[in-house]
């Protein structure tokens, strides 16, 4: 607890490496592991920019892929400058704390985790797990899948109460593997929405995902939206530049996500679904809310037999947005205004840069103008009722 709140912090990291799955491997994948080695690579920089040194270096598989789908892997371009600076290394992002997470809490040390949440004042977490993939067999895709969760269950199974998860979809897959999956993990305490991550090009609306939403609908699952810095969309006119990148495109492709799901008619087609948006911002929603609720009528192109308006969509409590700690309380109080105090939740994006560790959870204590309801809300209560946590 955190000054008397309790605090669930639903946008948390977890990267595992190929030393953590590799004990999770099944006999098929652990025949074809001498072959998968020879596309690992070792991670010399923490997720919040630590340099490491043995014995914390972890490797990561990195499959060949197309190039392009993100400003992130692209030459990055001053403002103001013709081009990209010749030979310039980007430098990792600043750190936003007082001091970073310690080495392996992203993925191997559990027990250190559990420590800095304490330190923190966090009683439960949301891990954003990201699993590994991008190999040509989907034979391979799915037991990298399998594994994953494996582990992500072991994971949280030893910190019931404090650890939760995803699972996550893979769309190289077939629509029943994915289904499978969701079955076979869905039940599980840990298990509390589903990561709808999906390539370029690949409408989350698209009529084939219908059997996940209803899936993630019968195990009680959320289906969150987490914007990442490669593939998501925007990429192509942001002009080579991460500070517009960054900037812009996490709340763009989290207002496309919006628009597509509840556009599409998905909040009917599955009334138990709840949907949710992580590290995109939150001071854009009631515009966003209230542009929609235009356009349906305006422009059209969406499902032709809405049961509800977009702003019924997004405050009848089935909407739920992350903070994030920089728009600050003023954002807060406007969004609770204009929405009802029953859609954000608090985040700190540990353990990666733009967390305010040890002091995120004393960053929204602090804020002022926010009653002690609806900060025991933000801190707790929306999340609770977005991921079903009893």
């Amino acid at each position: 607890m955190r000054d008397g709140f309790r605090v669930f912090d639903c946008d948390t990291h977890f990267h595992p490496s190929v030393e953590s799955l590799i004990p999770y491997f099944d006999r098929d994948l652990k025949a074809r592991e001498a072959e998968l080695a020879q596309f690992t690579k070792t991670r010399k920089y923490g997720r919040a920019g630590q340099v490491l040194t043995e014995p914390e270096l972890r490797n990561y598989y990195s499959f060949p892929k197309d190039k392009g789908e993100g400003w992130g892997g692209r030459e990055p371009r001053h403002l103001g400058e013709a081009g990209p600076r010749k030979g310039e290394v980007r430098p990792f992002q600043t750190f936003m704390g007082e001091r970073r997470p310690a080495v392996g809490t992203e993925d191997f040390d559990i027990p250190m985790r559990i420590a800095e949440m304490d330190e923190e004042g966090i009683d439960m977490q949301l891990l954003v797990t990201t699993p590994m993939g991008g190999h040509q067999e989907t034979s391979v895709e799915l037991g990298l899948l399998q594994a994953h969760h494996r582990f992500v269950d072991d994971v949280c199974s030893q910190y019931p109460g404090r650890l939760t998860a995803m699972i996550n979809i893979n769309s190289r897959l077939s629509v029943e593997d994915n289904v499978t999956e969701i079955k076979t993990w869905g039940a599980k305490p840990w298990a509390v929405a589903l990561k709808a991550e999906l390539p370029l090009d690949y409408p989350l609306d698209h009529p084939d995902l219908l059997p996940i939403w209803a899936a993630a609908e019968e195990q009680g699952l959320c289906i969150a939206h987490h914007s990442f810095s490669a593939g998501y969309p925007g990429y192509r006119d942001m002009w080579d530049n991460p500070f517009i990148g960054r900037t812009a495109s996490h709340p763009w492709a989290a207002m496309r996500a919006i628009a597509s799901f509840m556009g599409a008619g998905l909040m009917d087609r599955f009334p138990g679904l709840h949907f949710a948006i992580l590290e995109s911002g939150f001071g854009w929603l009631p515009f966003w809310m209230k542009r929609m609720e235009d356009q349906v009528v305006y422009m059209g192109y969406v499902d032709e037999h809405l049961k509800h308006t977009m702003t019924e969509y997004m405050t009848d409590g089935r909407f739920y947005a992350a903070v994030v700690l920089h728009e600050g309380p003023d954002m807060v109080r406007m969004v609770n205004e204009l929405m009802g105090d029953q859609v954000l939740m608090f985040s700190s994006d540990y353990p990666h840069s733009e967390s305010r560790f040890p002091g995120s959870a004393d960053v929204v204590v602090g804020w002022e103008g926010l009653s002690k309801e609806a900060k025991q809300k933000l801190f707790w209560d929306n999340a609770a009722r977005c991921f079903n946590i009893p």
